[in-house]
């Protein structure tokens, strides 16, 4: 599948979170016709797009991922399909399940039901690494068995066998993006690097659940790319494709790494609140990117070191945006 983007028409679920409105934005710097699907509210707010330095070349509709007649309004004369709405925070998945079900299931469905009646190309579903669970190898495939270790893995879970039935049933040209921990500028202090580099900008000590848990960082930049090559790659249709950098960090040594970047020496302290539930927490991911590298000729192009220097930039001219000393789950 060659794309010329200039004569795409593109519409992004989610396109208001955090990797939503990087990639909204890398397409329309590509010269896709962009459709940006948001979450309504009173507010009549667009998430990250609301400060994006593209969004007057962004069409927005506001709704929910599960409102059939806003997804197929949505969906309308459009060609790919990068579907990123979802509901993420682990933490509240276990107080807030059915809310997780709703979104990422029955969401991911009327998405899928929308596109089996569309004429659309392709269809780029998001995954999770999270689906895998705690690695049973030094690095996960895609044939790897999947196991809900959370709530939101196992909704995830569901998302991602919906659409591959969808695939197999009706031929919807489906494609699923497996991210592995995304992060940069933008992301939510509920994730882990946020939430290190919020406190010892502003506090006296580094608060963490578990700190033994490995974890495949990737850039945010990189992933986005991999997107893009997912729209743009032959023969990858009805495949699942992991975007990782194939390299693992503990959180503790990743903490130590976002002090040495900020220039700062601050206590790392376990604090139990934090802490997941023992049989549902993750202790290692990290990605077999082979695939990705076959099929898409896509691997990461920022290092750890550089990625966290580029998103430490981007937080301290934005802290304000953020609650350091609060745990948000």
């Amino acid at each position: 599948m060659s794309l010329e983007w200039s004569r795409q028409r593109v519409l992004v679920t989610g396109a208001g979170g955090f990797i939503g409105s990087h990639l909204t934005e890398r397409l329309v710097e590509l010269g896709a016709q962009t459709r940006a699907l948001v979450h309504y509210n009173s507010a009549g707010t667009r998430g990250w797009l609301d400060r994006s330095p593209v969004n007057d070349r962004i069409e927005v509709i506001a709704g929910d991922v599960c409102d059939a007649d806003i997804v197929r309004l949505a969906m309308r004369d459009i060609d790919v399909v990068f579907h990123l709405a979802a509901l993420i925070a682990i933490p509240y998945s276990y107080l807030a399940p059915a809310s997780y079900v709703r979104t990422n299931v029955e969401g991911t469905l009327t998405v899928l039901q929308a596109a089996r009646d569309a004429p659309i190309t392709r269809l780029i579903h998001t995954s999770t690494s999270e689906v895998y669970g705690t690695a049973q190898v030094p690095r996960i495939s895609e044939d790897q068995p999947l196991q809900g270790q959370s709530p939101y893995s196992a909704s995830k879970i569901g998302a991602d066998m919906l659409a591959e039935a969808f695939h197999r049933s009706y031929g919807v040209p489906v494609v699923t993006a497996r991210p592995f921990n995304a992060y940069g500028p933008r992301q939510s202090a509920r994730a882990v690097i946020p939430t290190i580099i919020t406190q010892a900008l502003t506090g006296t000590a580094i608060r963490l659940g578990h700190t033994a848990p490995t974890r495949d960082f990737t850039f945010v930049l990189d992933t986005v790319e991999g997107f893009v090559r997912l729209a743009e790659a032959s023969g990858v249709v009805g495949q699942v494709v992991n975007l990782g950098s194939g390299e693992e960090i503990a959180v503790a040594d990743l903490a130590q790494e976002i002090l040495r970047a900020i220039g700062t020496d601050l206590p790392i302290e376990e604090d139990p609140q934090r802490e997941r539930p023992a049989d549902s927490e993750v202790d290692r991911l990290c990605a077999d990117v082979s695939r990705a590298r076959s099929l898409l000729g896509w691997q990461p192009t920022y290092s750890l070191a550089d990625g966290l220097r580029r998103t430490v930039d981007w937080y301290r001219v934005n802290l304000d945006l953020y609650r350091p000393g609060v745990y948000g789950i």
